[in-house]
């Protein structure tokens, strides 16, 4: 007699995370280079990247004499929780020899768990990221990889937290370099 086994078949969450840093991690030549690390460990720990909008240079928020900053942000799938996941992220930032010190210092690495699977948290884990729609650093690359993108608490579109972001944000897209 046979018997069936059952499997059961994890489901895979969509989430957005965004990427950052204004200083250079130890062993790299820019924070690009550190980010583009970053997103390689990623997939390590179980949460697999779909695509990367392009790379912005943003000015510090709230403005100060710190370096800019490097933004993008990715689009991935992973069978973790929220909370696991932001725990991995804590650990990649960590690996790549993040402080934290006083908040929005500059930093070697940033990931920030934007959006998990549209799912609204309040707690520790605040989700989605609770200044999200205030950062043009995150919206505008965040338009990039989903242009329907709708807001879990508000449901302000995408295109509507764009147009009513300050005008004082400095950002400007990376060009990509020829090869």
């Amino acid at each position: 007699m046979q018997t069936k086994t059952k499997t059961k078949t994890k489901t895979k969450t969509r989430l957005f995370i965004g990427l950052g840093a204004n200083l250079t991690p130890d062993g790299y030549d820019t924070p690009r280079e550190g980010c583009e690390a970053a997103l390689l460990l990623l997939a390590e720990f179980g949460i697999d990247v779909l695509q990367c909008s392009h790379w912005y240079e943003s000015a510090p928020v709230p403005m100060s004499d710190q370096p800019w900053y490097l933004n993008a942000v990715v689009e991935a799938v992973t069978t973790h929780d929220a909370t696991k996941v932001m725990s991995l992220l804590h650990k990649i930032e960590a690996h790549f020899g993040r402080m934290r010190s006083v908040r929005n210092a500059p930093r070697v690495m940033d990931l920030d768990l934007l959006d998990f699977g549209g799912k609204t948290l309040l707690g520790d884990l605040r989700l989605p990221h609770p200044r999200l729609s205030e950062r043009a650093f995150v919206l505008l690359p965040l338009f990039e990889l989903c242009a329907d993108w709708m807001h879990p608490q508000s449901r302000q579109l995408i295109t509507e937290l764009i147009s009513s972001l300050p005008k004082n944000q400095l950002i400007r897209r990376v060009r990509t370099e020829m090869r």
